[in-house]
């Protein structure tokens, strides 16, 4: 009798053995981007420390420091008024010896619909609020995947939360090569956040996403822990993806007001 294959997704070769560092683009510095910074930060001193190329990132982000955004995100007194990307990236690139590079400008498309100038990246990484940013990186990515440049779009990792709940979803910018397995049925393809969840993010677009004017506003918006808590499990996928060389996970939803957490398996 035959047994059902499990699905498993083999990473695109170039970044387990790159020639280069991997470029990375984050983008959003909020509550959940500047976390997820500090853990790119602790996977990049990993990957060289065992020989790998390590990672380059650009963080995007227009907005700058406020008081409302201390405490809940990783910034201090001093940077108030600084743009948060700024703040970031001269902080990371002092501690860790590193050249990443800021952008204060939204991460949106050019005159002609497709990746800004500065912008190719190998895998994206998005943190925003907004339900309309995700799809407008959709299409961008749609029509920026070329393969044939190591810089190519190869992977969209997507951080969106409530105010107790979240989730974090791994997708494939195009196809994937997958190599020839006897164990495992594999999947060169992942579906986008907004083609599997699009209705979803339509619903959330009616909610309000203007700035918090404190801490306490922004806290009965999102718990103080969600961010970090998504950022570690989050990355904590995509170092797998490094490590493994494969997944059968393409991400998770996340509760942390009853501590539940539940995986999405590749499929």
């Amino acid at each position: 009798m035959k047994t059902e294959k499990n699905k498993m997704h083999f990473t695109d070769p170039y970044l387990i053995s790159p020639t280069n560092p991997i470029t990375v683009n984050l983008i959003g510095a909020g509550g959940t981007g500047s976390k997820v910074l500090t853990a790119l930060m602790e996977m990049n001193h990993s990957l060289t420390a065992l020989g790998h190329a390590g990672l380059t990132v650009r963080l995007w982000d227009d907005d700058t420091v406020t008081n409302a955004n201390l405490g809940r995100q990783r910034f201090a007194q001093s940077e108030v008024g600084l743009y948060k990307s700024v703040a970031l990236i001269n902080r990371a690139n002092r501690f860790a010896g590193t050249n990443w590079k800021a952008e204060t400008v939204k991460f949106e498309r050019d005159s002609f619909g497709k990746l800004p100038h500065n912008a190719k990246a190998s895998i994206y990484i998005t943190c925003t609020d907004s339900a309309e940013s995700r799809f407008e990186i959709a299409d961008i990515l749609k029509n920026s995947s070329s393969r044939h440049h190591m810089d190519d779009p190869k992977y969209w990792m997507d951080f969106g939360n409530s105010q107790h709940t979240g989730q974090v979803i791994l997708s494939t910018v195009g196809e994937i090569p997958q190599p020839r397995s006897e164990k495992f049925e594999t999947v060169e393809c992942l579906a986008f956040v907004t083609e599997e969840f699009g209705e979803l993010l339509n619903q959330s677009q009616a909610q309000d996403d203007s700035p918090s004017c404190s801490l306490a506003e922004a806290l009965d918006r999102q718990d103080l822990y969600i961010n970090s808590a998504l950022a570690q499990m989050g990355c904590s996928l995509l170092w797998d993806l490094f490590r493994s060389g494969m997944t059968a996970n393409r991400g998770f939803f996340l509760n942390l007001k009853d501590f539940q957490s539940h995986p999405l398996k590749v499929v």
